[in-house]
């Protein structure tokens, strides 16, 4: 235990602030302009989720997590961070559950009367995380190159999921499509504040907003629930609708 003691958060970061910036710009070149297709199909499933079909949504996200498990974590981050492999596997593995949530419906939110303050939330994040997000490396002064995008990085791709999440999905399917991009985007603002680089204090921040949203659509999901109980469903029992 004491052994423990002596090491720092910097201890477990086995590159560079440059090393991982050089990372950065080789994939970007190296992918261009895929990142305005990735960005049209983020868009889009925003898009099918406010018009409130879930499945496509949810469908429509999942290529991005393959393409950043896949090409980010196990082609390129392995090389420097040995614990990429398991973060690659990780975001296979989330494609696999939006790709369930997507052919399946379950857990899927159709309602046009959903909490509108999680859907207020949910926009809000999802449109940071595609728009606003490649922005804060060319406001802090670094390269386009260095810009981090969605569903090429996985920060706005964890991010963008969450919110669209909160669009949705309710009740334990939202929790289980949200564990890995939470646990995923801990990780990475941790490694970015040990970097100092300038898009860790924003990731922090929607960080702490995030569960907060998660547990308040929760709670405004199992209130609706409750009150069409005594009221009978007029729904149909369709969930999970295209």
């Amino acid at each position: 235990m004491s052994e423990w003691s002596t090491y720092s958060l910097q201890d477990f970061i086995p590159f560079s602030q440059e090393v991982y910036l050089r990372l950065l710009e080789r994939l970007n070149e190296s992918v261009w302009p895929l990142h305005l297709a990735m960005l049209a199909l983020g868009l889009a499933a925003l898009v099918f989720a406010l018009k409130r079909r879930p499945r496509i949504a949810c469908l429509f996200m999942a290529p991005a997590w393959i393409f950043a498990g896949l090409v980010f974590h196990l082609q390129r981050f392995a090389e420097l961070n040995w614990a990429a492999h398991y973060f690659g596997w990780t975001f296979l593995a989330q494609a696999v559950i939006l790709t369930l949530i997507g052919t399946t419906g379950i857990g899927t939110d159709r309602r046009e009367s959903s909490d509108k303050l999680s859907s207020l939330v949910g926009v809000s994040i999802a449109l940071l995380s595609l728009l606003g997000y490649p922005l804060i490396a060319l406001l802090a002064g670094y390269s386009w190159r260095q810009a981090e995008v969605f569903g090429i990085h996985p920060d706005p791709t964890a991010l963008a999921t969450l919110g669209l999440g909160l669009i949705v999905l309710k009740g334990i399917t939202l929790w289980i499509a949200s564990i890995i991009p939470l646990l995923t985007t801990v990780l990475s603002a941790l490694t970015l504040f040990v970097l100092e680089l300038p898009w860790a204090t924003p990731l922090l921040s929607l960080l702490a907003l995030i569960p907060v949203a998660l547990v308040w659509k929760s709670i405004a999901s199992g209130k609706q629930v409750e009150g069409r109980s005594g009221k009978g469903d007029s729904n149909g029992g369709l969930p999970g609708d295209w």
